[in-house]
Formats: C-alpha cells, structure tokens, sequence
C-alpha cells in the first residue's frame, strides 16, 4: 500500500485538523468518567493507569480508521487493544534466547488473534458501505479496492491482506506510543509533585475550568515544556529500523544500498553535549531564561528525515489536550503507604520503553 494513500485519507479523516482536536476532547470527557479512575476518587484506591491511557489513545485512530469510538468495557474493543499492546512487548522479548519460541508463539497467537477481530470489523463495515460517505480509513480503502476490481486491474495494492496490515500497524503506532509517554508524564508528575504544582498553577492561570484547545499551547509554555522534556527523558522508542535506499558514504562509511540502518534516537536525547542534565527530568531544558518554550534541534522523539514519524501532529495534538485535561481535573500522587522516592522510573524492556508496572492515586481538583 503506498504511504501517499495512508497519510492522504488519514488526514482526510482529521489527522492533525480541528476535527480530530474535536474528537480529542470528546474522548477526555469519556476519560474523566471513566469507571477505573472514577474509583480512585472515590474509594481512595490506586489505579495502573495502562488501561484507561491505551483505551481513550486507541480511540482516537479507531475514530479514524473504523470511523467510531468504542466503549471501554466493549469486549472486543478491549481485546484488540490489550492484544496489540502485548505484542509490542513480545517484539523485544523475542530477542532473548531462552524466550525465543515461547515469545514467538505468544506473538503468533495474538496475531492471529487480532486478525480474526478485524477481519470482523471489516465485515460488518463492508455490509453498510457506502460510498458517497466514507466514515474512515477502512471504507476509502474499501471502496478504491472496488473500484479496481470494477475497472479489471487485478494485481493492484488494494487486497485483503495489505489492508489488514496497514491496519493493524496504524493501530498499534497509533495507540501504544502516545498512550505510554501519557503513562511517563503522569508517573513523572506523582514523582515530582513540586513540577506537577507549577504546572497545575500555570493551568489555573491561564485556562482554568474550561476546556483547553490546541491553540492555548503557546500561553502555557511551562507545561509545554514538562510535555517535551517527559517524551525526550522516556525516550520510549529508542531504536527504529531503516533501509538505504541508494549507496551511501556515511562519516567514513560506505552503506551499500538496501542496508538495514538502525539509528539510536535515545543517543541524541540523552547527549551530555546537547543537554544540561541529560539523564534527569528537566523542564528547564524547554525554556529560555525569560521562562519563553523553546525546541531544540537535539528533540526528535519522532525521528528526523524523510521516514519522519507519519502520525507526529496526532501525537502532539492528543498528548498536549489528554495531558493538560487530565492535570486541569486530577492531582496525581502516589499510592498510600508509598513515597515519591519509591517511585521507579526503570523502564520494562519492550519495542516500546514503557515504566515498570505501577500504580497511581487521581485526587479530584474540582
């Protein structure tokens, strides 16, 4: 499938626009009432925060790719989320010997499982298509696949198995990466309650109760910055895998073309040379010395280049309004009996640097 026509009718369903900020905030509200935080309010009790965060995430791709949201406690939904997120897990655990076949064989298994989900999702929105109205990223490429096959041309990209997986890839980079630098940015918060009360102050001051928009960034450049500084600490995707496309001389070194390249993005993000205080968590690194946001040409959480992450103005858009709301709503802290010292920021190994399993208390600032 060309990435032309995956980045065109993902945009064309709100990628990066006024209607996926819209959808965005209609999620928050689904989020604030969600049943699992709902009962650290009133029970007092600490909740892990994996399930509300990839839930209320993956909803927003869903919006775009299925054309709707689900509910939370959908069965099916939940089993699609939770089974994408462990693979993601499974991709690095793979690598160690002595769970190589056991992690392949769980990949496997959840694989076909979440192939068997959408070849059922596609079924029912292949029943009620439409083409005068596509709802999402499915029903366009359903309908150019029709329209190929109505025209003769057999051999083209729109079948069955391409679509399954662009799917399934624009579900799990659209659901676990946002999803697990929210996860660090609440985590970072309850370990440092001292950033979380200026942000919360700064939140006070220039939003208060209403709901933020995208727009407000620019006037709330402290919590601008504790975004940036939790996506370039985390560094939760510090490998990713290239190809060259052409022969390539590289500082001395001759790349034959169609070598796979894999670049260390955590390098730059944690470069003693680039950053005051590299290995701690550090607002300030975002801020010039009239507390004005600044970004620095070393941030590039999303890769650099042509092969740039696709879905980068999602990301920032989703985790500017989750984070914000969430910090505008709940005060974040640790579980009783539990200091901020106590919280480890060790991240479990995975493609995807998630923290270890934790819990956190939402204390309600209404």
């Amino acid at each position: 499938l060309s990435e032309r026509f995956a980045i065109t009718n993902l945009r064309d369903f709100g990628m990066g626009k006024k209607a996926c900020e819209d959808k965005i905030i209609e999620e928050c509200e689904h989020l604030m009432t969600n049943k699992i935080i709902d009962l650290s309010l009133v029970a007092g009790e600490a909740f892990d925060t994996t399930h509300a965060m990839n839930y209320a995430v993956s909803n927003i791709i869903c919006s775009m790719v299925y054309g709707s949201r689900f509910e939370y406690n959908d069965l099916q939904f939940k089993s699609l989320v939770d089974g994408t997120t462990r693979n993601t897990q499974l991709m690095a655990v793979q690598h160690v010997p002595m769970d190589l076949q056991m992690g392949f064989q769980q990949k496997r298994k959840t694989f076909a499982f979440n192939m068997k989900q959408n070849s059922e999702l596609f079924g029912r929105l292949k029943e009620t298509l439409n083409p005068q109205m596509c709802r999402g990223f499915v029903d366009a490429f359903l309908v150019r696949k029709q329209n190929m096959e109505e025209s003769g041309k057999t051999n083209s990209h729109f079948h069955h198995e391409n679509l399954m997986v662009t799917v399934l890839n624009l579900f799990a980079a659209g659901t676990d990466t946002t999803a697990t630098t929210l996860r660090w940015g609440l985590l970072l918060m309850a370990k440092y309650p001292k950033i979380q009360n200026q942000v919360q102050e700064e939140l006070s001051r220039m939003i208060g109760s209403r709901q933020v928009q995208v727009e407000d960034r620019k006037n709330l450049p402290f919590t601008d910055a504790v975004i940036h500084e939790t996506q370039r600490l985390a560094s939760i995707v510090p490998i990713i895998s290239h190809r060259t496309s052409q022969d390539v001389t590289f500082q001395g070194h001759f790349i034959k073309k169609g070598t796979t390249v894999i670049p260390l993005l955590s390098s730059v993000l944690h470069d003693e040379s680039e950053w005051e205080e590299p290995h701690s968590f550090h607002p300030a690194h975002f801020l010039d010395k009239d507390g004005k946001f600044f970004k620095r040409d070393a941030f590039m959480p999303f890769s650099a280049g042509r092969r740039v992450c696709v879905g980068e103005s999602l990301a920032r858009m989703e985790l500017f309004i989750f984070f914000v709301s969430l910090l505008q709503h709940f005060r974040f802290t640790p579980p009783s009996g539990v200091s901020e010292d106590e919280l480890d920021l060790t991240p479990r190994v995975g493609f995807t640097l998630n923290p270890v399993a934790h819990a956190l208390c939402a204390v309600s600032r209404d």
